[in-house]
């Protein structure tokens, strides 16, 4: 990923991380990666896009993709409430750094994790799959999922955004 990769550390080396809460589940990203925390608000649909991309909103003139990670992982569905968050990340994609949202239930805490704290995730089989978790890591409040997001929302990201392009090659061929 390049330099620009190399200032945001990898859950799996430990540091501040943003719980959040998707049923009965804890996950954590990087502090680093979360630029804001918001309440819920309609977004404009794409269309073609995967079910768990929802659409964009428009954050002060940039265009933000917004991906529900309860769709994403297979999780049973909830509605959107006054009570969902999106949580609005800057990545680090082939394209260049790029904002991106994702629908949680809820936020939880910010915790410190070290390094020696994290454990590799074993091998799974269903919604969630092992190359979007960097590790788990045990919490005074419960396990704690540590997400890779570049894998996980970076793919969508792609493919949100050459499905149009694909479909205007196609046609013109």
């Amino acid at each position: 990923m390049g330099h620009a990769e190399a200032r945001q550390h990898s859950p799996n080396e430990g540091g501040q991380m943003l719980t959040f809460g998707l049923g009965r589940e804890t996950f954590g990203v990087d502090i680093l990666r979360v630029k804001e925390i918001r309440g819920w608000s309609p977004v404009t649909a794409l269309p073609h896009s995967p079910p768990h991309v929802l659409g964009v909103l428009n954050l002060r003139g940039t265009i933000v993709p917004i991906i529900d990670l309860r769709r994403r992982f297979e999780l049973e569905s909830a509605e959107y409430s006054a009570k969902t968050v999106i949580i609005v990340l800057s990545l680090q994609t082939v394209e260049g750094p790029r904002d991106c949202g994702i629908v949680v239930d809820r936020v939880s805490d910010v915790v410190d994790i070290g390094a020696s704290d994290i454990k590799s995730p074993p091998a799974t089989h269903g919604g969630l799959q092992p190359q979007f978790i960097e590790g788990l890591a045990t919490t005074p409040d419960g396990m704690l999922i540590l997400l890779n997001l570049n894998d996980l929302i970076t793919s969508d990201l792609q493919g949100t955004l050459q499905a149009p392009d694909t479909e205007a090659n196609e046609r013109a061929g």
